[in-house]
Formats: structure tokens, C-alpha cells, sequence
């Protein structure tokens, strides 16, 4: 019975060695002191970019009041659209309006330019805007972030601006 059990301890504590000894082996086979970042020009233009998303529904509201950005940081604003009504009946889109334009005058030239998605023509009163999408329907832009302050952004089609609205805080 002891050499049993001599022989079962003596099994153990081979096993232990030489499970431990081999790992401690290969950490020492992959450390090195060089430097091997492998950080890419994609990886740093992502750091550099505000990716937003909006999600629009059927209920005529975004889930974001507030979205925000740094100055002449480059932004992706990404609007999808949850709902399942066509884009003629409960369409959405973002139009980010400059400072001091008025929501309502700038709504009500908006619910006149159906064949323009909802954008007046020859406006200056827009920083950006998305194409008008509807229900299922993701769309994106790509701008550069204004000068610091707050910014006005809606819905323009016609009648949602009193309830797709937020604030889009520069930093």
C-alpha cells in the first residue's frame, strides 16, 4: 500500500512540473522588447471620427435628444429607421440646421420641397442633412463638425420637426 501511494504522489508531482514548466517556456519564446505596434491609418481615422447613430420610428421620435462631436472632428451620422411605414407615409431624415435658423420658418419651406426630399432648394441654413428614408431603411453621411456651440437638428418632413427634434453640441 506504500508504494501505492508513494508511487501515486510521485505521478502528481511529475504532472505539476511538467505542466507548469511548458507554458512559462513559450511566454519566454514570445516575449520581445521591440516595439510591434500594429496600430493602422484605419484604426487611427476611427479614433479621429464621431460614428452617431439616430434611430427613427413610426412614432415620429429619434432615440437621441443630444448628440455631440468636437470641432472639425469628422462625423458619420448613421439614421436608421425602425418603423415599418413607407418612406411616403412616415419618411424620416436628419438635417442639422446652422445657428439662430428658425425651426419652424425653415419646416414650413421644408414641407414644400417633396421632390427635394424634404431639403429647400438654395438654402444656407443647413450644416448637413441625410436623404429621406423609410421604415427598414438605414442611410449616412459624412461631415466635418462646425465651430463650437449648439445646433438645432430635426426631422424635416412635413410635421415631424415638433417632435424628431434634438440639440447637436460642439464641443
Amino acid at each position: 500500500m506504500r508504494i501505492v501511494k508513494g508511487a501515486f504522489i510521485f505521478f502528481c508531482a511529475v504532472s505539476l512540473l511538467v505542466s507548469c514548466g511548458g507554458e512559462k517556456k513559450k511566454e519566454k519564446e514570445n516575449f520581445s522588447y521591440e516595439n510591434k505596434s500594429t496600430t493602422t491609418e484605419k484604426e487611427i481615422e476611427n479614433r479621429n471620427l464621431a460614428n452617431i447613430v439616430l434611430i427613427g420610428d413610426d412614432l415620429m421620435k429619434f432615440d437621441k435628444t443630444e448628440i455631440k462631436a468636437k470641432t472639425g472632428q469628422k462625423v458619420k451620422l448613421t439614421l436608421r429607421h425602425k418603423g415599418k411605414m413607407d418612406v411616403n407615409v412616415m419618411g424620416h431624415n436628419v438635417v442639422i440646421l446652422k445657428r439662430g435658423v428658425d425651426i419652424t420658418t425653415f419646416a414650413g419651406k421644408a414641407a414644400l420641397a417633396r421632390d427635394n426630399d424634404y431639403i429647400p432648394v438654395n438654402t444656407e441654413d443647413i450644416i448637413a442633412f441625410t436623404k429621406t428614408i423609410g421604415g427598414g431603411q438605414t442611410t449616412s453621411i459624412e461631415f466635418n463638425a462646425p465651430d463650437p456651440g449648439i445646433y438645432d437638428f430635426i426631422c424635416s418632413f412635413p410635421g415631424h420637426y415638433a417632435l424628431m427634434k434634438g440639440k447637436f453640441i460642439v464641443e
